[in-house]
Parts: C-alpha cells; structure tokens; sequence
C-alpha cells in the first residue's frame, strides 16, 4: 500500500514573533530555501508523492509559494484546521484525505540532515503500527520524551519538568490506520490540545506495535531563533559553492561561498560558507562565515556574520559588526547622522534590540 504523507503548516510561530506576524514561520528561509520546500524535498526523496498539507491563518501564503506541488514533482493538498488544537487534531482532521493509507507525519519547521528515505523504507518493511523517531537532546525538557525499557517504548512524557530520558520525539511520526482509534481516544491536555504523545501512548498501551529509531545526524526544530541560527550554520556547512553574480577586481572571497545570479560584490570581502541571493548589492562591506543574505538585499559600509538576512532588506553604514541576527523582509538598518544623536527605533511587537 503506497504511502501518503502529511505537513502540518498551520502553527502561529509565536516564539519567532515579530517575523512570524507578517509571515508563515514554515517560509522563514534557511540558506535562503523556505524550511517548508525541505520537508517536501525529504517526503520527495523518500518515495511519497502524495502530500497533504495542514494550514492555517497562513494558507495563502503557503499556497502561493507551494503550489500544487509539481515543482518537485510531487501532488499538494491543502487540508484547513480551524485552529491549532494539537498534532493528533491535525492527524483527525486530515483524515478525509489519509483514508486508510499509511503515512509518514512531518512537522514543517523541521529539518533533518540525511533525509527520511532510509527511515520511511524501514517502516513500510516492518509491518509496525507506528515509528517514531528520537534524538538525544540536551534540552529535554522542551520537547515530547521517550521512555524506553529496552528495545520497547513504555512512555512518552510531553515536556517534563524533570525528564526521566534525554531522548526527544523529532517531529516526524509515521502511522497506519489505528492511530485514528487514538486520536479520537484520547481528551485534550492541559493547555486545551490533542496530544501526539498521548495518542502513541494509547497505541502502546492498548498492544500496538510502537518502533522507534534515533536519528542519525542533526535534526533541528526551527521554532526560536537561536534554533534557526544554528540549522542556517548546519545547512551552511553543506554548501556548494556557485559563482554566478559580479565579484569585482578590489573584492576578495574565500571559502564556500554562493553567489546567485544579479548580485554584486564590490570592494568587499566574503568569507564562506555563506549564501548571497540574487540581485543583491554588497559594497565597501564584510561577510562572515554562516551568513545567508536573501535575495534584493542592500549592505552598504557593514559588516555581518552568522545572520540571516530576508528579502528586499538593507544594512547601510553600521559601525559594530552584526551577529546572531535574523533581520525580516524589507527591513532598513542604517546609520542616523541627525543631531542630537540619539538611538531611534520603530520596532514591531516581540521585537528584540541588543545595542553597544
């Protein structure tokens, strides 16, 4: 029986606010690829052409971007949910479209390294009701945590005060169709959701066969900021390297670095991995490693490392070094020369400044 396989993209990306109040979070780029077209290039690459895509208030957004999926030779369709009432309601929800297929769920704001062809492959072999994926976090505490007595699951705890394993459920699950005996099972938790955890608890419970597998590699939830840093730096590693803009004579750049089509680097250096998108303008500027710069951005007389900059964005004439930043779409950091001289922001709710 051929595999479906189901996205959910309607979270709000609260801990990404303000960048996440004018965007889907699932679209923040991550080497200036949206994380969302990585989950549908590893569902892609594992052999699932049939996707399903849970939205939300976003959905246009996500649907403008994704299409109906033949760009990666894939069918999308899109499933609306009311509200994010929680990783089961979605697989409820969903139901209409999963029927009675096995499926593989994927969290849209997660990336993970080697793919999920090998992972799928073992499933769909092993007969099992449900697999799912861990890796060994330092955290623990964030996330759902797998209990294991031997080779056997007996517990998953949804974000322990004091975790009895350092093992985290990734976000991506796969099913057949007993998990909608779960899911319509189970009651909402305490902070009003249907839990994943609890529904693979009820299958273990009630003598369903529960696998589990660690994740070789990274696997990255891109939910915070430092989170998103750290997967732009991982993906960065990775990088090949592309020449297809304008470096010019008194501009140096050393180390893996991309140039897309249209940008110019003029008396700058870029040191890699990094990504310049198309269409960009550096000038009199520094790039440093782990730096992705979306495409129509402007740097003027700046310097930047280990950031990641959106679209249609400028940086003009900024003294100290930039680092650790994300900076959103059509966004002006510039120097202000009017007197008195003063700091002079206009910043969005949940907005964050570190200033020297």
């Amino acid at each position: 029986m051929p595999m479906k396989a189901l996205i959910l993209s309607g979270g709000r990306g609260t801990r990404l606010r303000p960048i996440t109040h004018t965007s889907a979070k699932q679209l923040v780029p991550i080497a200036n690829k949206p994380i969302l077209f990585y989950a549908i290039e590893a569902i892609r690459d594992a052999g699932i052409s049939d996707i399903g895509i849970i939205v939300g208030d976003t959905h246009c957004e996500i649907e403008e971007a994704v299409g109906d999926g033949s760009i990666w030779g894939v069918k999308v369709t899109y499933i609306p949910q009311d509200a994010p009432l929680g990783l089961a309601h979605a697989v409820k929800t969903a139901q209409p479209f999963l029927k009675d297929d096995p499926f593989v769920m994927f969290l849209g704001d997660n990336l993970i390294r080697d793919g999920i062809a090998r992972l799928v492959s073992e499933f769909s072999k092993s007969k099992a009701n449900s697999q799912i994926l861990l890796a060994h976090v330092k955290n623990p505490q964030d996330f759902g945590v797998a209990e294991l007595d031997g080779d056997r699951v007996f517990r998953l705890r949804e974000k322990p005060k004091e975790p009895k394993s350092d093992l985290a459920l990734v976000g991506v699950y796969m099913f057949d169709r007993n998990v909608f005996e779960a899911v319509d099972a189970i009651t909402p938790s305490a902070r009003g959701e249907l839990e994943i955890t609890d529904a693979i608890q009820y299958l273990i419970d009630h003598g369903y066969d529960v696998r589990w597998q660690v994740v070789n590699g990274w696997w990255k939830d891109t939910g915070k900021l430092e989170d998103m840093l750290e997967a732009n730096r991982l993906v960065l590693d990775g990088l090949e390297t592309c020449m297809e803009g304008n470096v010019d004579g008194k501009s140096s750049v050393h180390g893996r670095v991309c140039i897309k089509p249209g940008a110019k680097i003029i008396n700058s250096t870029v040191r890699g991995p990094a990504i310049i998108g198309e269409d960009c303008i550096i000038e009199n500027s520094y790039i440093g490693p782990y730096t992705s710069i979306y495409n129509g951005v402007t740097i003027l007389n700046s310097e930047v490392e280990h950031s990641i900059i959106l679209e249609n964005s400028s940086v003009k004439d900024i003294g100290s070094r930039i680092e650790d930043s994300l900076i959103g779409k059509s966004v002006v950091v510039s120097k202000d020369n009017q007197k008195p001289r003063a700091y002079r922001f206009m910043l969005g709710d949940n907005s964050e400044v570190s200033v020297i």
